[in-house]
């Protein structure tokens, strides 16, 4: 496999960038966002500067806020790229400036951490920015350079290893263990732990475990917290954080007719299979495993998370569920109706709950498995 996978926005940044807003990029640390800059780099006509929020220099000019500093550091430059946005204290109010007084300037900035870069743009750049979410590579981006045959012969490798750009370019297992481990140990938490009133963190890693073990199942609050001896808001704050980083994913329970449906609880989904088997440490082929529904439920989920991300399919997310136990997998609400999906490994034949049929007659239903599942995320 080549060094570099052809991300999706390689040529989307063209259409979007505007000269009246900032660009954002955002996703996990390790996804390949500054070598997805470096690449746009390569592509712009006209003057470039490229810097990151953790240079000194640049940091340092950036809180400052001086207008007149500002425009003869970067006067004559037609593009501005600045990596990891967030290290920069005021970095909302510096693009707020730049946007406010340099007419011919296009500004790009990319992020790793939603909830320290949203903290320090929202409200300064309100109406003034777009954003891009960039996630470990999808597999319609592998289609777009490899084909299907590529997914499909490969399949077991992306439910055990994930898709993260460094797993995905090295050869052998080991070496993908060793990175996967790596990205856990080095990354994951980083953000967290780098905010003052973070001190539980071995038990970071215990909840992101305990959630390993429930892909599929409905995640409660208290159990969580008896479990880990720690505060019902606590575990409800480190969630919360969790998805702000881009390690998982929360979904509601849909309820619009029932008083059955199961609307207190939510499920987790991790963004990549790779990260949630390292916190397990189970990188055993699908032969010698017994959550192989779990993997393939978690790899559907995140794939077609991206899909629709990237493709831009507005769309509500949800799992359904009644107290009687009848239940569809996933749930999509958009432009008024209801697509209910139901993910199965095995090629079995699975009609929707007959009480889902009857309460939402103007939804649809579908099972998605190894025959079909790349025209749900490709």
């Amino acid at each position: 496999m080549n060094n570099w996978i052809e991300r999706f926005y390689e040529n989307e940044v063209f259409k979007y960038i505007d000269k009246g807003k900032v660009l954002v990029v955002l996703g996990p640390r390790r996804v390949g966002k500054t070598s997805l800059l470096n690449r746009v780099k390569r592509k712009f006509k006209g003057m470039i500067f490229y810097g990151a929020g953790d240079d000194m220099v640049l940091n340092q000019l950036l809180n400052s806020l001086d207008l007149e500093k500002l425009r003869q550091y970067f006067q004559g430059y037609d593009f501005i790229l600045i990596d990891e946005a967030q290290r920069v204290k005021n970095i909302g109010l510096a693009l707020k400036l730049m946007i406010d007084n340099f007419e011919k300037v296009n500004i790009i900035v990319s992020g790793s951490s939603s909830f320290k870069l949203f903290s320090k743009i929202g409200e300064p750049l309100t109406g003034r920015y777009r954003l891009f979410l960039l996630f470990p590579v999808s597999m319609l981006e592998l289609k777009n350079q490899y084909g299907n045959s590529h997914i499909i012969n490969n399949l077991e490798n992306f439910l055990i290893y994930g898709t993260y750009p460094e797993v995905l370019t090295c050869e052998s297992l080991k070496e993908k263990k060793e990175i996967l481990v790596a990205l856990r140990d080095s990354y994951l938490f980083k953000d967290i732990l780098e905010l003052d009133n973070i001190r539980n963190s071995d038990k970071l890693g215990d909840l992101l475990r305990l959630l390993a073990f429930q892909i599929g199942k409905e995640v409660s609050l208290n159990e969580l917290s008896n479990n880990l001896g720690l505060a019902k808001q606590t575990v409800a704050r480190y969630l919360d954080l969790f998805e702000k980083m881009f390690i998982i994913r929360k979904v509601r329970g849909f309820s619009r007719n029932l008083r059955s449906e199961i609307t207190k609880t939510a499920r987790y989904y991790f963004l990549d299979n790779g990260i949630r088997n390292s916190l397990i440490m189970n990188f055993n082929s699908l032969s010698f495993r017994d959550d192989i529904g779990m993997l393939w439920e978690n790899f559907l989920f995140s794939e077609r998370l991206k899909y629709i991300t990237y493709k831009k399919i507005f769309s509500n997310i949800y799992f359904w569920r009644t107290h009687t136990k009848k239940e569809i997998d996933y749930i999509e609400e958009r432009d008024g109706k209801l697509f209910g999906y139901e993910f199965k490994w095995s090629n079995k034949k699975v009609k929707p709950p007959s009480l889902w049929e009857k309460t939402y007659k103007n939804s649809s239903f579908e099972v998605i498995d190894k025959d079909n599942f790349l025209s749900f995320i490709t």
